[in-house]
């Protein structure tokens, strides 16, 4: 009988969008991971999720898989890295793309490049939890990020991938380098709770290839209760 391995994106799926874990959540979490195998992946870079989450509780999963899955650590020793970054060629798209947007609200350090990956931010990552809010309203009428997701890899593809992330960003790496990667290391059954499980997020790779996956719509609180009602004594 094969065991079974529980996978956690963080921004929508454990916490509110850079916010911390809510502290009765994060107490059910800390008995979840103590009697399952549980694995964090997550765009996101290791300082911020162990902001969101909690250094204690993040050093208890299996593997976290931050930078989706370019930066890896057990515990608090790091596992593994990928080495790669935005060409010259990349980096202006993107700036130009920046440019391009009539997005009222800009706050500055809109690209970021993180281990084994890239984040470009239309409202930049200066930007407060509000400004953030805002963001994501006006995107979703404006569909922008999945229209400069689909141009850069109209233009860089043969190499390099794009996808919708988070609430106001995109996530860029090496082609074949996004969350789908992790579950190389990962040999049991996979059930997998994330926000972006549709073609064109940043979840959906893993997602396909998991054999049971929870496209997350209504924040942590959903993830609560799923792990609650189905799996909490698995």
């Amino acid at each position: 009988m094969m065991m079974t391995s529980f996978i956690f994106d963080v921004d929508g799926t454990l916490t509110n969008a850079r916010e911390a874990i809510d502290p009765v959540f994060e107490k059910f979490m800390h008995e979840f991971v103590e009697n399952n195998t549980c694995y964090i992946c997550t765009g996101s870079d290791r300082p911020k999720t162990l902001e969101q989450v909690g250094e204690k509780l993040t050093n208890k999963f299996e593997l976290t898989f931050h930078c989706s899955g370019n930066h890896i650590f057990k515990g608090n020793q790091e596992y593994g890295k990928t080495n790669w970054q935005l060409s010259k060629e990349q980096y202006k798209f993107l700036e130009d793309a920046l440019d391009s947007i009539d997005y009222p609200e800009k706050t500055g350090n809109h690209i970021e490049q993180r281990i084994g990956t890239a984040n470009f931010s239309i409202c930049g990552r200066n930007a407060t939890l509000e400004q953030r809010s805002r963001c994501s309203k006006w995107e979703s009428t404006h569909q922008a990020r999945q229209s400069i997701s689909e141009e850069f890899n109209r233009l860089f593809g043969k190499d390099t991938e794009a996808l919708v992330a988070g609430e106001t960003s995109i996530d860029i790496f090496k082609l074949g380098h996004n969350k789908g990667q992790t579950l190389e290391y990962i040999t049991d059954d996979v059930v997998f709770f994330g926000d972006k499980c549709f073609p064109g997020g940043n979840d959906w790779d893993i997602a396909k290839q998991s054999n049971v996956f929870y496209q997350i719509d209504h924040g942590w609180q959903q993830t609560f209760e799923i792990l609650r009602k189905q799996y909490h004594n698995h």
